[in-house]
């Protein structure tokens, strides 16, 4: 029985089709094993968002060849797609597999040991390192969605779905739509086969995640639609949505990252007319200044953002509204800056996920004049993430003397205390104190909420 070991890089995507890659690899009889140890096969999973996912990703291929000097590396994902130049480069890699190809892993692998077995003597850099092109395909062309199902996921409470993958919007600081392709929606009965199945596991709350599940269902034709067995031209993420609702046993379903214009009042008004959707929206942002926004190639403005935060707020009672800022993108003048803090403070986040503008070569803002110091970004990223903090504590502040419903997802010790975690349906991370033998993981449960017990678990 050969070992695997798997190390996974970048986003929710990433970590739902790793899984999908480790389950395909258990089924052909391979023995996963951590990271750490010596393994016959090292399986990285890459990012390529930015200069430094990309360094990283080669940090980690280094890091396994290391780990056994004869052993089989496999790089895989978006820096393969971004990245050919310098994987054919890399003599520490033995096998590139792109996107669009990660359900095929225990086939392409078991094809690649054939094909060593029958070249031995052969140096590795002579090898092809993707079968003569087989295991990646160009994904500015036309592709279909790549199916996986997971039967059981690592986290034992909440299961990400993978929905869409691909995006169309090409902001100009973003290399993912070369990385990852167009939109390609995932066909909704496949989504709740898997989503039912979980269900009758176990799990209580799923996440619909994808590169931009906004877009999901504006690929599909009237024969996709058909397929899908919801009927019409289109199958939009709202009536996604109220398909899962239907299914039993499931309590909580959460929404990925929206783009805001797919927030009106009209989709406002079907989700809270849904009780298992969470009140807890990511409406990517990126900058609270229009002239910044324009220069980003993002298809809104500050007060069209504002709009749809008001209608999330009409049609549901303290929603969790969160977000993605960039600080630093090139020629934000300390004048943009400062009307992206007072929007931010107008807007009042749950959370903001802060990060400093980098540089990513082969995308329009790598290229532009005004590009800001690093000592500048650094003290912009400070400002915002104090806003947040401050922002954030004072949201889950409103649970203190009240009562919460839980979803308890692990028993951990914090501070030389035994407790219960979870999240409410909002996100916000709450202790409880088991009680012997009516609490356990993967309950959902209403508790009194005291106090703080960090900044950020509430007791």
């Amino acid at each position: 029985m050969k070992t695997v070991a798997l190390y996974n890089l970048g986003c929710k995507v990433n970590s739902y089709e790793m899984e999908g890659m480790g389950q395909k690899l258990r089924e052909k009889g391979y023995h996963i094993v951590p990271f750490e140890e010596k393994a016959d096969i090292y399986v990285v999973n890459t990012c390529t968002v930015t200069n430094i996912a990309d360094r990283k990703s080669r940090q980690i291929l280094h890091r396994a060849r290391q780990l056994n000097p004869d052993g089989v590396v496999v790089a895989v994902g978006c820096y393969v797609q971004t990245g050919m130049a310098n994987i054919e480069k890399d003599d520490g890699i033995d096998l590139a597999i792109g996107n669009n190809h990660k359900k095929d892993i225990a086939e392409l692998l078991e094809r690649y040991l054939e094909e060593r077995r029958e070249t031995e003597g052969t140096p590795r850099g002579q090898r092809s390192k993707t079968l003569g092109g087989a295991t990646v395909t160009d994904m500015g062309g036309s592709c279909e969605y790549e199916e996986m199902q997971l039967r059981q996921p690592t986290e034992h409470t909440r299961a990400y779905i993978k929905i869409q993958d691909g995006c169309n919007q090409f902001c100009s600081y973003c290399v993912i739509p070369y990385a990852r392709g167009r939109v390609r929606s995932r066909r909704a009965e496949d989504i709740l086969q898997e989503i039912r199945g979980l269900a009758a596991t176990g799990f209580r709350e799923v996440v619909l995640t994808g590169i931009h599940i906004s877009s999901y269902g504006m690929d599909f034709g009237d024969s996709r639609a058909t397929t899908a067995g919801i009927g019409g031209n289109h199958v939009s993420l709202i009536e996604l949505a109220e398909r899962i609702h239907e299914i039993p046993g499931l309590d909580r379903i959460r929404l990925g990252s929206l783009e805001p214009r797919i927030i009106n009042r009209e989709t406002a008004g079907r989700l809270a007319a849904l009780p298992k959707v969470c009140p807890h929206f990511h409406l990517s942002l990126q900058s609270g200044c229009d002239a910044t926004l324009k220069r980003m190639n993002r298809h809104y403005t500050t007060g069209e953002y504002y709009t749809c935060v008001e209608e999330l707020r009409r049609f549901f009672h303290r929603p969790a509204i969160t977000t993605d800022v960039i600080v630093g993108f090139p020629g934000e003048t300390e004048e943009e800056f400062a009307r992206t803090k007072a929007f931010l403070e107008q807007v009042n986040f749950y959370e903001m996920h802060v990060f400093k503008y980098s540089r990513r070569n082969g995308t329009a803002a790598a290229s532009m004049p005004g590009q800001v110091p690093e000592a500048v970004k650094v003290k912009r990223s400070s400002e915002l993430l104090e806003l947040t903090r401050a922002q954030s504590r004072a949201f889950r502040a409103h649970y203190i003397g009240g009562e919460a419903e839980v979803l308890l997802e692990e028993r951990r010790e914090i501070e030389g205390r035994m407790l219960l975690t979870g999240h409410t349906g909002d996100y916000v991370k709450v202790a409880v104190e088991p009680a012997e033998g009516i609490m356990e993981e993967n309950m959902l449960v209403t508790v009194p909420v005291r106090g703080f017990l960090t900044d950020e678990i509430l007791i």
